[in-house]
């Protein structure tokens, strides 16, 4: 066997070998010029890209690393959209000659992610350059039922009083990246738990598809930080709102503590910049506040839940009772 991919044809035939081409979201797989989707009466759609040297790094993430986050970051998307997530098309880019041991190892983490929430690859396109680089379009269907009208979730508007919550960890994969970047995988001997937050993170899918049964309800995906994400939530639909953010160390992992506290930064303040998270962040009246905590809590897994702050009327965000003024990741900032 050649041990690199010898041909368009060659690698389409090692996705063939991995990726079943039946799927009850499909009238039609691939092979065709198009796939025919079996569409529900309402999709959630979302486009991602996952590039090398921008998103992940090949001298750190394995193969089967790097193709599984290049789908976990779309599926987060759906968690967020309160979205059972049913298809994927990816766009796949490649330098050339590409060692198929390193196709195989993509192929296999794409797949992994997709087993675990039982969706179909339609398709895609796949061309050669310079870099590694992913474009997955994903979609999916509403988590409530038909009966009761379709309805996603959505990032807004909220109001002042509005509850503030987070499902998931923060702060964890900023460490594990800052670690990974510094010291490669030697990094995962001390701080484990924050290289596989960053390598290979978790969607809230379960998270996202209960609390879009919670009235009043709002959601989005936290991929830039909370410093970046929480005022797009804020703004989002209209409104212009601040928050009042409490965040006790209690809230974070011990690593992200120990890691930022390593590097003379506050914990609080490190984790509110984060980055890669991929938790939810979430909104909801006060008196659907206990009905969102426990359906989280009812989850299996120990999904965490934190209880973040309120919606406030004035504008500004307040972290433990001081103004921040700090952005999270931003891909067109010189900063």
């Amino acid at each position: 066997m050649n041990a690199y991919i010898a041909s368009e044809d060659d690698f389409l035939a090692l996705i063939a070998s991995k990726f079943p081409n039946e799927h009850a979201s499909l009238v039609l797989g691939r092979g065709d010029d198009c796939a025919e989707i079996a569409c529900p009466p309402q999709m959630a759609v979302s486009t991602d890209l996952f590039v090398e040297d921008i998103h992940f790094r090949r001298a750190y993430f394995t193969p089967f690393e790097t193709g599984y986050k290049a789908m976990a970051v779309n599926i987060s998307d759906m968690a967020a959209a309160g979205a059972k997530p049913l298809g994927v098309s990816v766009g796949l880019i490649t330098p050339v000659p590409f060692p198929r041991e390193e196709a195989e190892g993509i192929l296999d983490g794409m797949l992994h992610a997709a087993r675990q929430h039982d969706i179909a690859l339609t398709g895609g396109d796949l061309s050669r350059g310079e870099k590694l680089a992913f474009c997955v379009t994903i979609w999916g269907a509403p988590a409530i039922p038909a009966t009761s009208g379709p309805r996603f979730l959505r990032r807004g508007p909220v109001a002042p009083g509005d509850a503030l919550f987070a499902c998931g960890t923060l702060g964890l994969a900023r460490a594990g990246l800052f670690l990974l970047e510094e010291r490669g995988r030697r990094a995962e001997s001390d701080f484990p738990a924050a290289c596989a937050a960053h390598l290979m993170p978790v969607p809230q899918v379960r998270a996202g598809l209960v609390l879009a049964g919670i009235p009043g309800c709002r959601l989005m995906d936290v991929s830039d930080g909370l410093a970046r994400d929480l005022p797009r939530m804020l703004a989002a639909h209209g409104t212009d709102c601040g928050a009042a953010i409490t965040l006790p160390e209690a809230f974070l992992h011990p690593e992200t503590s120990a890691f930022a506290r390593a590097i003379g930064e506050n914990p609080a303040r490190f984790a509110f910049l984060g980055g890669e998270d991929y938790a939810l962040l979430g909104a909801c009246p006060p008196g659907s506040l206990d009905r969102a905590a426990a359906s989280i809590r009812d989850l299996p897994g120990d999904v965490p839940f934190l209880l973040l702050g309120t919606v406030t009327e004035k504008k500004g965000i307040m972290l433990n009772g001081e103004r921040l003024a700090d952005a999270g990741f931003d891909h067109f900032s010189r900063k």
